[in-house]
């Protein structure tokens, strides 16, 4: 796990996510000394667009963390004419 990665968390990494939801991570904090497998992490919470809803800091079990690739952020489409008066 690394800052920027995009995590799954699920019942696997802790019981708190009977719903699960996708997490940007900011950082690992490695500096809390926890049960062995287990860490506390920092980041965002993500909606269904991949955008940050919630700033969260949460106790996980390592094994249990699955990494993502982030939710595909798409783009207003301009239609022809409109793109083509912006140059």
């Amino acid at each position: 796990m690394k800052a920027g990665d995009v995590l799954h968390l699920t019942r696997a990494a802790s019981p708190q996510f009977a719903r699960p939801i996708f997490f940007r991570l900011i950082k690992v904090r490695a500096e809390l000394h926890t049960y062995d497998g287990w860490t506390w992490i920092d980041g965002y919470q993500l909606d269904e667009k991949g955008d940050a809803i919630a700033r969260r800091e949460l106790f996980v079990l390592k094994a249990g963390v699955r990494a993502q690739l982030p939710p595909p952020r798409t783009r207003p489409k301009v239609p022809a004419r409109q793109a083509l008066r912006r140059r």
